[in-house]
Parts: structure tokens; C-alpha cells; sequence
């Protein structure tokens, strides 16, 4: 047993070090700029706004999109985010799907064959424009996909009840009432469908990283437009959802969250 454990040693020790490296990098991306940083914090404590409650706080999305995925990749590959996002959607897409805060299309690549049809939806006309691009050179024959520009808190020129699949990751966070755009993906998912979340959010088990995100909240909302220390227990319970699955990766700050439509009896 113990010529086993040492035979994985360096493996293990591997792992590890890519881990710290991972988290590493995830947390003090944000902290590249001390000139920025200083002018954040002027601009919060002298009380002009907060930029986690500014309603443009999600514009910054159209500014960053042209290097969205380059920044965001690093962190992802590195964080075994892109390992979350194919094991989502694998195991659990399938049918008709509605993907909101489509992004750059980051999920395309993952969708299976048994996904017959992808509506993919973001507010940001630059982002979409990304997702576009990516569609256009996807090889999956199986599947169709769409793209639009669209207001996830209102999904109004849908049914109820329409979609097989509801997919969500990394959007919670950049919403101004993560609740009712939760709400609306129960709505339009089919009853016996389900909705697919992979977020990121406040630990409830590593104090030290919630404080680091709590700190520099507003910074980071100010350079992406997102909100990283949400209370995602507290946002999924409220929304009435029925939690199937949920898992936490990365010290409890990635959900990984399959849930379904709550069905009035």
C-alpha cells in the first residue's frame, strides 16, 4: 500500500501544485493594476457609487469581449472549469436548450448529439458577436445552434414549459436580480426537464477566500461587471428551483448545480 501511495507521489504532488497555482491565479488576477486598484478604492470610500450596485455595471461586457476569452481561458484550463463545463452538459443537455449568458460561447464546444437545438442569449451585442463567430466554424452536425441579443430577467417571447434543457453557467453573477432570471429559466423549462447552473460565489467553508472576495468585490465588478461574492445558497433557495445535484469545487466558490423546475401539485 505504502509503494503505491509513493509511486503516486509525484502525481499527487503534481496535482496539488497545479491546484494552489490555479487558485492562485483565479484570486489575484484582479490585482495586476495597483494603480487601478487605488482608484477603486478612492471612488467606493469616497461614496460617489459602488460598482457591485451600478445598473451599467454590465456595459463593461461589451468592452471586454474582444479579449474575454483569452483572459478567461488561462484561468479555466488551468481551474478544471472546462472539465465542469463538458461534464454539465454531457451528462445532463439534451433536447431543445436555452443558454443564457451565452458569453463568447464558451459552451459550444461542449454541447452532445443529444442536444438537438441551442438558443444561446446574452445582453452584450460584442459577446454574441463572439458566439457567433465560433458557431460558424463548429463541426457538430447534430446540432443546431442560434444566437440572440436578449434580457435574461425577461423571457417573455417564450412559453412556458418549452425547453428540455436550461443552461446558465457563469451568469448569476453579472445579473442585477439573479432571482427572477431563475425564476423565469423554472418557467420556461419543461417539467420534467432540467436547469443546468455552474457559477461562482461566496465559500461558506474558506473564510480567508470570502473575505479576499469580499475585498476586492468591487473592484473586480468594475473590470468585468461581475459580482463574485453572491450568496448563491441563499439566491437558488429564494428562486424555488428543486436542487437535484449540487457540488462545490475550488475551497466551496464553483456550484456545480443541476436543478429542476418546482411542479405545483
Amino acid at each position: 500500500m505504502a509503494s503505491k501511495i509513493a509511486s503516486k507521489a509525484p502525481l499527487l504532488l503534481a496535482a496539488g501544485g497545479a491546484y494552489v497555482a490555479a487558485c492562485y491565479i483565479g484570486y489575484s488576477s484582479i490585482s495586476k493594476n495597483k494603480a487601478d486598484y487605488d482608484q477603486t478604492l478612492q471612488a467606493v470610500e469616497g461614496g460617489k457609487f459602488s460598482f457591485v450596485e451600478n445598473p451599467k455595471r454590465n456595459e463593461q461586457y461589451q468592452n471586454v469581449a474582444h479579449k474575454y476569452d483569452d483572459e478567461i481561458g488561462k484561468e479555466e484550463s488551468v481551474m478544471g472549469i472546462e472539465l465542469l463545463r463538458r461534464a454539465l452538459l454531457y451528462f445532463h443537455a439534451e433536447g431543445t436548450v436555452l443558454e443564457l449568458a451565452a458569453g463568447t460561447g464558451r459552451n459550444i464546444k461542449y454541447y452532445p448529439s443529444s442536444c438537438d437545438r441551442v438558443l444561446m442569449i446574452d445582453s452584450s451585442e460584442n459577446m454574441i458577436a463572439k458566439a457567433r463567430q465560433k458557431i460558424s466554424e463548429v463541426s457538430n452536425e447534430k446540432t443546431s445552434f442560434a444566437c440572440m441579443v436578449g434580457d435574461s430577467s425577461n423571457l417573455g417571447d417564450f412559453p412556458n414549459r418549452c425547453f428540455d434543457t436550461v443552461v446558465d453557467t457563469f451568469g448569476l453573477c453579472s445579473y442585477d436580480d439573479p432571482v427572477t432570471v431563475l425564476k423565469e429559466m423554472g418557467r420556461v423549462c419543461k417539467p420534467d426537464g432540467k436547469i443546468l447552473l455552474l457559477e461562482h460565489g461566496r465559500s461558506k467553508t474558506w473564510n480567508f477566500i470570502t473575505n479576499y472576495l469580499d475585498k476586492n468585490a468591487e473592484r473586480h465588478a468594475k473590470n468585468w461587471g461581475c459580482v463574485w461574492n453572491r450568496d448563491l445558497d441563499k439566491i437558488i433557495e429564494e428562486s424555488g428551483l428543486e436542487v437535484e445535484n449540487l457540488q462545490n469545487w475550488h475551497f466551496g466558490t464553483t456550484y456545480y448545480v443541476v436543478c429542476r423546475p418546482k411542479i405545483d401539485k
